[in-house]
């Protein structure tokens, strides 16, 4: 969650979240889940970048970006961020198929986009609309999931309402605990950390309010 504002989506689920499909305690499962190989090729291709020249500039190994390409592993939420830093994209152009052109999105449960990441899964509730304003999320974590080491700093306000579970907000060094039908906002210039304080999977809809366009803080709230 650190100097930028959160960002898009990604892939097929990791080890860490099996079981939030069709078994999952949240309901419906998610069908609409992108393949972030798929798009991490694309992003990279219509930039005219090789393989090698992107490991270059991510600092990624060229054999980690073939097997993600190939869909044959899944990247971690860090690793995605180096990639969408690398590219200049947010971490959501990895999951979005359209290029943001829509002025209204009705979504059903079980069919928005969805993407995977090691130890939590992201829902874009507002896929399709220009990138700008609030950026609306449902997030599930999986036990144990946190925000990575770092505190994140972004632009803008931050928005976190507690669905399912436990989740401790860390922010300017004072922990909020949320529970179920408990919400939290700040200025997202405070630095702030995120932790699953639940056994058991937790979900939480997370709207993102950045001042700067160029800002991206949804990668900043997944690293690790």
């Amino acid at each position: 969650m650190a100097n930028e504002t959160l960002s898009r989506k990604i892939t097929s689920l990791s080890k860490g979240n099996k079981g939030l499909g069709s078994s999952s305690p949240f309901g419906t499962a998610l069908n609409d889940e992108i393949s972030v190989g798929q798009r991490l090729y694309e992003i990279r291709t219509r930039r005219g970048l090789s393989m090698r020249s992107l490991a270059e500039m991510s600092g990624l190994n060229i054999n980690t970006l073939s097997l993600i390409e190939n869909q044959h592993t899944s990247p971690s939420v860090s690793t995605l961020q180096q990639l969408a830093q690398s590219l200049q994209v947010p971490i959501t152009e990895f999951f979005e198929t359209d290029h943001g052109s829509k002025e209204l999105v009705h979504q059903k449960q079980g069919q928005r986009p969805r993407i995977s990441f090691e130890h939590s899964t992201m829902e874009d509730l507002a896929a399709g609309m220009p990138h700008f304003g609030a950026e609306p999320l449902i997030v599930t974590l999986n036990p144990g999931a946190d925000s990575g080491k770092n505190p994140i700093v972004h632009t803008g306000r931050e928005f976190v309402y507690c669905i399912v579970g436990h989740v401790t907000y860390t922010v300017n060094n004072q922990q909020y605990l949320l529970d179920p039908g408990d919400s939290l906002v700040f200025e997202a210039y405070l630095p702030h950390q995120w932790k699953n304080s639940d056994p058991a999977p937790s979900r939480i809809l997370l709207v993102l309010c950045p001042m700067d366009v160029r800002d991206s803080p949804t990668e900043r709230h997944f690293v690790k």
